[in-house]
């Protein structure tokens, strides 16, 4: 299994995407890493220390998502492998985790960051992570709560499951449907 970070094993809101967009003067319908790629060498280099500074803060905010230790807990206990694949840093996946009381950053087979592959939508990451958790990407259940995961995870091949967190999703004309869709973290365990 592959889980997104922000808003699918941490609770959504930590990371306050408008006040970043408004802070680097990024547009509402560009991504934030995009717009930052897309910024002069010079800049660039300035707006990802902003970035990295409220991911920082966000994760020294974040807490663990509804039932997403319960749910990493058991898949450990089954022997099932998980990793994580997001856009943030790594420095501040390390700190969020440390908000876990019964999983640990050891517990995860792979963990890919915007450092380690292109970012999502596109699949590298999830086809990386599938390759050092020694599966195919085809075997991979990919969770998370935005529409990036599952075109990520779809392009890739995996399997993929919307997490809703309670709300409406979020999914554009054209995107590819989900294979499943869930309401909270532990409903994935009826799925294996």
């Amino acid at each position: 299994m592959l889980f997104d970070f922000d808003g699918t094993l941490t609770l959504p809101g930590a990371l306050d995407f408008p006040a970043i967009k408004q802070e680097i003067c990024c547009p509402h319908e560009i991504p934030v890493l995009e717009f930052i790629e897309g910024q002069p060498a010079e800049r660039r280099s300035l707006l990802l220390e902003v970035l990295n500074l409220r991911e920082a803060l966000a994760a020294e905010e974040s807490q663990p998502n509804e039932g997403a230790e319960k749910c990493l807990s058991e898949l450990k206990r089954r022997g099932i492998l998980f990793g994580i694949h997001t856009r943030n840093s790594l420095l501040s996946v390390q700190r969020a985790l440390g908000k876990f009381r019964r999983v640990w950053a050891e517990d995860f087979r792979a963990i890919m960051t915007r450092d380690d592959s292109l970012p999502k939508p596109h699949p590298d990451g999830v086809i990386k992570a599938s390759s050092k958790m020694g599966v195919s990407a085809e075997e991979l259940m990919v969770v998370g709560d935005y529409r990036f995961d599952i075109i990520a995870g779809s392009s890739a091949g995996a399997c993929t499951v919307l997490l809703t967190n309670g709300k409406n999703p979020v999914l554009l004309p054209g995107d590819p449907e989900p294979d499943h869709v869930v309401d909270h973290l532990e409903e994935i365990l009826d799925l294996l």
